[in-house]
């Protein structure tokens, strides 16, 4: 039996542009197209890619919602027994467009489907407990090998096999954790691996933690009184309507306002929607999570320098680690260039 395969790509891999047609709608084509041929090789005749479905990564990125239901339309006229979509390697809006898809796919149209990205890809910290996602290079060098292992996976799936753990089947760990019975006592291989550990020997933790970075603390403020402070909130205070359609969780941009001519924020003018407490006091006076009244007191009784004309504004709330890294780089650069001295930063 040969398998109907439906595969995703981005309008750089269906061979229509680069960055400058990032703005293509969803649309479709018959057969394997660009990585498509890959896939069908790694198939080995046990499947076939029928239908290739396309989307450009600023249009899915900038219109999730009406994207994804363009492309599981477009998925269905195929008929697929299961759908692959990428490698995006490591790229960020072709990686969550990746997840999202497969998601979709898994939950709405109940057939399997699996993508692959970088382990730093931001799609992965997105999907990766919603998903099957084969663990790639960082560029498309690696599409042969990526190809491969989301063949294999997508192929034991489709056939119902049991599945290995995410080491030995090439996949990101979804943060699972099956039980099952081991010959020795969890103590005795506690003990048997730090032995290992302390003769420098090789040896494999049965649960791995993830790695944060070390980030070097900032030198205090020289003087406070000719400072230029910035206000940055994940709290969800946003300009009322939420212009920047910042999520309620898992928030994928951030808002910059000028609020030079502002001395207070009110309910008429600004909200919070952010999704993580009860924000009926955050709406009755935003002050509460972005006190903006209050650096404005500070900043006529001289206490500080001057307040900086512009805010940063997100949630927090499920946002991934790769996101948040990736604002804080940002909103920092924009920072240390006008010569703010500090910021604050609140929450919730």
């Amino acid at each position: 039996m040969s398998y109907k395969i439906v595969h995703y790509v981005n309008q750089f891999f269906a061979g229509i542009g680069g960055e400058n047609q990032g703005d293509v709608k969803p649309e479709k084509k018959a057969g394997a197209v660009g990585p498509g041929l890959a896939m069908n090789m790694a198939f080995a005749g046990e499947a076939e890619v029928v239908g290739t479905v396309y989307c450009g990564d600023n249009f899915y990125g900038e219109n999730t919602e009406k994207a994804r239901e363009a492309v599981l339309a477009l998925i269905k006229s195929f008929n697929p027994d299961a759908v692959v979509a990428g490698p995006a390697f490591l790229a960020g809006r072709y990686g969550v467009a990746c997840g999202d898809v497969c998601a979709a796919v898994e939950e709405e149209l109940g057939i399997p489907a699996v993508t692959g990205m970088f382990h730093e890809n931001p799609g992965v910290d997105l999907y990766r407990n919603r998903v099957f996602i084969a663990e790639t290079a960082d560029n498309a060098k690696g599409m042969k090998a990526a190809a491969e292992k989301m063949g294999k996976l997508i192929l034991k799936r489709l056939k119902k096999e049991q599945l290995g753990s995410a080491k030995t089947e090439g996949y990101i760990h979804r943060g699972m954790r099956k039980n099952f019975l081991k010959d020795k006592s969890a103590a005795q291989r506690g003990v048997e691996m730090l032995i290992k550990k302390l003769k420098g020997e090789a040896f494999e933790t049965e649960y791995e933690m993830p790695v944060f970075k070390k980030i070097k603390p900032a030198l205090p403020v020289k003087d406070i009184k000719k400072a230029t402070i910035a206000i940055i909130t994940t709290g969800g205070i946003v300009p009322k309507g939420n212009p920047d359609r910042i999520k309620v969780s898992s928030a994928e941009n951030y808002g910059k306002w000028d609020i030079s001519k502002i001395d207070d924020l009110t309910p008429e003018n600004f909200e919070s929607i952010h999704g993580g407490y009860d924000n009926t006091y955050a709406n009755k006076d935003p002050d509460y999570v972005f006190p903006l009244d209050v650096m404005r007191e500070l900043e006529k009784e001289g206490f500080i320098g001057k307040l900086y004309k512009y805010a940063y504004y997100t949630t927090g709330t499920a946002t991934s680690v790769a996101y948040a890294e990736k604002f804080g780089q940002e909103i920092g650069n924009d920072l240390k260039n006008s010569e703010v001295a500090a910021a604050i930063l609140t929450s919730t």
